[in-house]
């Protein structure tokens, strides 16, 4: 979130535990209590009876309430980002009932399984426990979660809050999440929660090299934009309806983003037809002041945003500025009215005003938390995530109990909790780490810490070195945790952090032909040494697998669930630091910049967006008689419906086969790229426009899916951003080693699909 301190989030707040009272008291005769008005008619007279210092009062996160309106105090901000999460609206109890929730994997380790229902289904639990929290007094109903910028640089220390670098893979995690936790794409009556789609937009920097987010302005070009900044949030509001968007710190082009009326205003509401309200990050507000020094006075920055479209302050900067511009008639009366107007329809459509007995929402309840089948959806969540990188010599892995008996679990990360859980973490009950889980799934374990994330000490180098002379495999746990990639913490170097890689060196040269695994935890890092040292025979991301990461490690390191998941981000050389710099926002190569994400990298990765090794193998094939062309006029008829956006419109469903062709039970991820000269040049390198998960396929058996490719995903945007059909010939091919092709070739003339407004 912001520069409040966690230790802060607790002092002086509202927790929203009253639900307001229309049956009896000041609040039963305002129409807001009128189950049979709509939302917007019943906020509005809400909001018609507060004078202009109540509402001013109210602007922010903290709202206070108004006692003589029978209007309960409310927090608006919550979090939820991989399970109910602890934030400032959310109070765990110290024990007993809600003192824990169901922790998730975060997003990047659930963006590598590439199986769009489970995060349905991760979604539709964590709403579920956080309606039940919030039931029970312990949080409002306002969640801001998902983080939905893409990762463009590996840099970044929110990349764990991420499902990918690819916008269309992005895109379709957000179609799954959003109506998951919100109970569809269209409530009738009522909402589950509400979630709240962020940072709109442009931001993926937090501190690096001295440029902080608060003052940061990313320079991107309206291609850039359409084709990559702002598709997840396209897809959240006009198609997910999202209920709530969240500005972000920085500025783009010039004008900090929760004071620009073109994005808050032309691009999100009548472009995108976004009708509900908009909350700053926390102190950003002040930060359009203080640190982009925008709008002339604190008086003018507030004025300046809320005239734009803003409607809630995280922090004090409204309630403390409002005033003074409203009294200098900066903004009027109308304005101010609508921001709360929004805010408060959303609160009748979550049911917040009415009787909770006509709510099966609101009968949810502390049984309903952490139940057994959330407890193994946490687990296959991280199984499917985990992403086998290596895998080199005879009977290496999977490790087997009655050939492997005794394991060194060594590294800085072996005995690893909270760790696992990065970010924006709640309390889980029970967290499995590396060394117990190997214990429990029947091995001898010892375990040495070797060394720390950081630093250069060598000193616990002899004792772990000795400890895998001794057994009969070694596991290397380490990498990255939230000490050096986070919020506010942007990292300088992609190398293995500390000491970690001369350990890991090391331990591979005392073990022999004994088989030496490494598991890296944290986003990516340059792990090239490690693909040409022999002596590591195997190499297991894991990310952040939440609060069964140490059980999902084990169980593909030892077999019981085969490795299927497949790198949502590329793996770049260390040196990529110092070809680019992170302020740099163009994502094709140019001078100073070899390219940015697959699409647009120049030089070869170690290893590419998309990659993931097997326990088994597979044949992937297309049918012979797919279609060899198609016309732009017929792809853009939109069947005589309006209703359908024309990016959205199918090109065509591409029938695949799975075949199993060796001797382990598995998933595969089909993946499906496209190549081809169309649009303006640079031409990207590939794109991905379709994927699926096929799941259980056993030995010499075929399983089979389909990719349905829609003519957006096709698209790419001129200078001026106007996403366009293109007339040109095109390859789709099937995963990261072309396994499969297919030709063709669309004609007629170039039809735009969509348009950036004019600023």
């Amino acid at each position: 979130m912001a520069k409040i301190s966690f230790a802060s989030l607790f002092v002086g707040i509202a927790w929203a535990r009253d639900f307001p009272n229309c049956q009896s008291g000041a609040l039963a005769s305002n129409q807001v209590c009128n189950a049979t008005l709509d939302p917007w008619s019943r906020a509005a007279a809400l909001v018609a009876a507060m004078t202009t210092a109540e509402k001013i009062s109210n602007s922010w996160d903290n709202s206070p309430g108004i006692s003589r309106l029978g209007l309960p105090a409310y927090e608006w901000w919550q979090e939820a980002l991989h399970g109910v999460a602890r934030s400032r609206g959310v109070q765990f109890a110290t024990s007993g009932d809600f003192s824990y929730a169901t922790s998730f994997p975060q997003p990047i380790t659930m963006g590598a399984a590439f199986d769009m229902p489970l995060i349905n289904s991760v979604a539709t639990v964590t709403s579920t426990e956080a309606r039940a929290f919030s039931n029970a007094g312990r949080c409002g109903l306002n969640f801001w979660t998902p983080n939905i910028n893409t990762f463009r640089d590996p840099r970044w220390g929110r990349g764990q809050e991420v499902a990918s670098e690819d916008p269309y893979h992005m895109s379709q995690y957000v179609m799954q999440l959003i109506p998951a936790l919100q109970g569809g794409v269209s409530v009738d009556p009522y909402y589950k929660l509400v979630a709240t789609c962020k940072h709109y937009a442009g931001y993926d920097l937090e501190n690096w090299k001295g440029t902080r987010r608060y003052a940061f302005d990313a320079k991107i070009t309206n291609q850039d934009l359409q084709d990559y900044y702002l598709q997840p949030f396209r897809t959240c509001v006009r198609d997910a309806k999202v209920q709530s968007v969240m500005c972000s710190y920085n500025a783009v082009n010039g004008v900090p983003t929760c004071a620009d009326p073109w994005l808050l205003q032309k691009v999100l509401r009548e472009h995108y037809g976004f009708t509900e309200w908009v909350t700053a990050d926390c102190d950003a507000l002040q930060n359009v002041w203080t640190d982009h020094h925008y709008g002339g006075s604190a008086a003018g920055a507030a004025a300046a945003s809320i005239n734009a479209g803003t409607d809630l302050d995280c922090g004090q900067f409204w309630p403390q500025n409002l005033q003074s511009a409203y009294n200098s008639r900066m903004f009027n009366d109308t304005v101010l009215d609508r921001s709360l107007i929004r805010r408060y329809a959303s609160m009748v459509k979550l049911g917040w005003f009415d009787a909770a007995s006509k709510q099966p929402y609101r009968q949810l309840a502390w049984v309903d938390v952490a139940k057994p089948d959330a407890k193994a959806l946490a687990l296959r969540a991280a199984q499917e995530g985990l992403v086998l990188l290596k895998n080199n010599g005879t009977n290496k892995l999977p490790l087997s109990t009655s050939i492997t008996k005794r394991v060194a679990v060594v590294g800085p990360l072996a005995t690893a909790t909270t760790q696992m859980q990065g970010n924006y973490y709640g309390i889980a009950q029970k967290i499995s780490t590396v060394v117990d889980a190997f214990k429990a799934a029947g091995f001898e374990v010892t375990n040495a810490q070797g060394c720390a994330l950081t630093g250069t000490s060598t000193s616990g180098f002899a004792a772990a070195v000795n400890l895998a002379k001794s057994v009969d495999a070694t596991v290397f746990v380490g990498g990255m945790d939230t000490s050096i990639e986070a919020e506010d913490k942007d990292r300088e170097q992609i190398s293995w952090p500390g000491a970690q890689l001369s350990l890991i060196q090391q331990l591979g040269a005392a073990t022999g032909e004994k088989p030496f695994i490494v598991v890296q935890m944290g986003t990516m890092v340059d792990s090239s040494t490690l693909v040409s040292d022999k002596n590591v025979n195997a190499l297991l991301w894991a990310g952040y697998p939440g609060q069964d990461g140490g059980n999902a490690v084990v169980s593909i390191l030892n077999g019981t669930v085969s490795p299927a998941g497949r790198l949502p981000v590329t793996q770049y050389p260390s040196d990529y630091v110092n070809q680019v710099q992170m302020t740099d926002m163009n994502l094709k190569p140019g001078t100073g910049n070899p390219g940015r994400t697959y699409k647009w990298y120049s030089k070869p990765p170690v290893f590419s967006f998309g990659y993931g090794l097997h326990y088994t193998s597979f044949n992937v094939s297309l049918p012979a008689n797919l279609p060899a062309t198609f016309a732009t006029a017929d792809l853009t008829k939109n069947n005589g419906s309006l209703a359908t956006p024309l990016d959205l419109l199918p090109l065509t469903s591409v029938p695949v086969s799975v075949t199993n062709t060796g001797n382990v039970t598995s998933d595969y991820v089909v993946l499906a790229f496209l190549k081809g000269e169309y649009g303006p040049t640079p031409y990207p390198n590939k794109s991905l426009v379709a994927f699926t998960r096929l799941h259980d396929i056993k030995p010499r058996e075929t399983a089979t899916g389909t990719l349905d490719v829609k003519i957006g995903s096709v698209a790419r945007s001129d200078a001026n951003g106007a996403l366009t059909l293109w007339p040109a010939k095109y390859t789709l091919v099937l995963d990261v080693d072309d396994r499969a092709s297919w030709n063709f070739e669309i004609t007629g003339s170039a039809t735009v699909l969509d348009t950036l407004p004019a600023k």
